[in-house]
């Protein structure tokens, strides 16, 4: 059968259209771990001043309304009542539980024992997708995840102990129950396909996490004296509002798009080592053993997932 040059030339142009999206995909998703690895250590300041849930309250309502006026400037297809209403209560799961439980652990852990339990998320999110059928393992990647569950099991034993005095086992498991929510939030939102525009997905999915944390925070809210707040507080819930939760999260939803959900999430294996880094700086964290040999564990765990 003859093809045509045209047709050469237009196959190869697709060719390198994609390579170059995937290149591009590559790069946000770093600078996604690079945010999210910061913002550790800004939810530990944010929550000196206020309680934890309370500091959720602030942001997340933030986060929404400034991703749902962004598609709204975009002028962007409608998203019909039926797809927006499963947006919402998905976002519920993912923005909402999973928030609610990661502030939480948060602030009874140190920044890089959190850090380190949150990269438990791809495997979680590996295993559900291949029981989903939306991901297809080789030996190799569940080699990797198997790496992964044993750095993160090493690290949250290490918190049982204590070692540190600011690590405890509850720490560890809210973020253990966090990273499964967002396991199953993403395989699900992946489920739904490429039917709305990234930005539409994070309004509505934030929208949806606004109703659970605001209802959750709303006594701490109300006993906050908020005029009281330095200048510094809000600086902090604006990067994690604005940063966190709407640039880096359109960096997770391209990467869903266009690599998959198992290899957008091993990015967020680089947000130990990110989250460590700051936190040694900001907070004067020294790692603890557990968290070098689940570090070892994880980043191994890392190179094998990663296609």
């Amino acid at each position: 059968m003859a093809v045509s040059a045209s047709g050469v030339v237009a196959a190869s142009d697709a060719t390198s259209r994609d390579e170059e999206s995937r290149w591009v995909t590559d790069v946000l998703l770093l600078l996604m771990a690079i945010i999210w690895g910061v913002n550790f250590s800004v939810l530990k300041y944010g929550t000196q001043f206020v309680a934890p849930l309370a500091f959720n309250g602030t942001r997340i309502p933030i986060a929404a309304a400034t991703q749902l006026g962004i598609a709204s400037a975009m002028r962007l297809e409608r998203v019909p009542r039926s797809l927006a209403l499963r947006l919402i209560l998905l976002g519920m799961l993912g923005n909402g539980v999973y928030q609610v439980l990661f502030i939480l652990g948060v602030v009874r852990t140190r920044v890089a024992t959190a850090a380190l339990i949150i990269a438990a998320t791809p495997a979680f999110i590996a295993i559900l997708g291949r029981i989903f059928g939306t991901e297809l393992l080789t030996r190799r990647q569940w080699m990797g995840i198997a790496l992964q569950v044993v750095g993160c099991s090493t690290v949250v034993m290490g918190s049982a102990r204590g070692d540190s005095g600011t690590d405890s086992f509850a720490g560890g498991a809210l973020l253990l129950g966090a990273a499964f929510s967002w396991a199953v939030y993403s395989v699900l939102l992946r489920r739904l396909g490429p039917r709305v525009h990234v930005v539409q997905i994070g309004g509505y999915t934030m929208l949806g996490g606004a109703m659970i944390t605001c209802a959750v925070a709303l006594p701490a809210m109300l006993a906050t004296d908020w005029l009281a707040l330095p200048s510094g507080f809000y600086a902090a819930v604006f990067y994690s509002a604005i940063g966190a939760m709407v640039f880096a999260y359109l960096f997770w939803y391209r990467g869903l798009r266009v690599l998959g959900a198992t290899r957008t999430a091993v990015y967020s294996n680089l947000q130990p080592l990110f989250a460590a880094l700051v936190a040694y700086f900001a907070f004067h964290e020294v790692p603890t053993i557990p968290q070098g040999i689940g570090a070892a564990f994880v980043v191994s765990g890392l190179l094998l997932t990663r296609r």
